[in-house]
């Protein structure tokens, strides 16, 4: 039958959740989404997660990813989900939600992204600096070097141009100002620029939901590094969220 986890991927809009095959990289089972809760605190996230485990009928250890950084189980960042998680232990928080009896991780969202695409997607078996990028409602960052993530970039922070690169280029922006691929993928390039002036990556992974339609933006990038959608696609957060549980991942 092969091994098994379950993982939940906290984002800004959508709470998305499934059963993974640990040793495929594959959901085993349906996904599972409920929209983010509106503020999204840590008692409404919390009770979203509750549910998703409940519906998919899932006992055992649960992965969580959390749109911000994450060290030791705490949440040090929130720019897209409430305030109330700054310094919160939300393996704690979670632990109590779901049940002392299961083990519960939790890591930051593109991180687990990047576990996911190490492992099953586009940057297996690549060395030297791959940068995967996750966009939606903000911009996402995982650092990989030679297959191993640096935790907690939070590159869509960065200062370009004198605002936050997800300010510009995230893919909520696009769609907020409903601006076409062309229009928007101007945008993606100036941050992708920025960054390889700063760290000359070897790869770029686009990943998020947007990821789905690879082909009507990534094409249009005018980075000189090259460029590749993520092969997971949005869910990659879900299986590296199943995979850190699995492999005791540490944030």
């Amino acid at each position: 039958m092969g091994r098994h986890g379950f993982g939940i991927d906290v984002g800004g809009s959508g709470v998305k959740g499934a059963v993974v095959d640990l040793d495929t990289g594959e959901l085993a089972s349906d996904r599972i989404k409920i929209l983010t809760p509106q503020p999204a605190t840590p008692a409404a996230i919390a009770e979203t997660v509750v549910e998703i485990t409940e519906r998919a009928g899932w006992s055992g250890d649960v992965g969580i990813t959390i749109p911000g950084v994450v060290t030791h189980g705490v949440v040090r960042t929130a720019a897209n989900i409430a305030p109330e998680w700054i310094n919160l232990d939300a393996k704690a928080l979670f632990s109590e939600a779901l049940g002392t009896s299961r083990a519960v991780t939790v890591v930051n969202d593109a991180d687990a992204a990047g576990v996911a695409e190490v492992h099953f997607g586009a940057a297996h078996g690549h060395t030297g600096l791959v940068i995967l990028l996750t966009f939606g409602t903000g911009i996402g960052s995982a650092l990989i070097y030679n297959g191993v993530i640096i935790p907690n970039s939070e590159f869509g922070h960065m200062e370009v141009g004198g605002r936050e690169a997800e300010h510009q280029a995230a893919s909520s922006v696009r769609e907020n100002r409903d601006l076409s691929y062309p229009e928007w993928a101007k945008k993606v390039s100036t941050v992708l620029n920025r960054f390889e002036d700063l760290l000359w990556p070897d790869l770029f992974i686009a990943g998020g939901g947007v990821s789905r339609k690879h082909e009507k933006w990534v094409p249009l990038l005018t980075a000189r590094t090259p460029v590749v959608a993520a092969q997971l696609r949005n869910a990659a957060g879900i299986v590296g969220a199943a995979m850190a549980v699995d492999t005791g991942v540490r944030h």
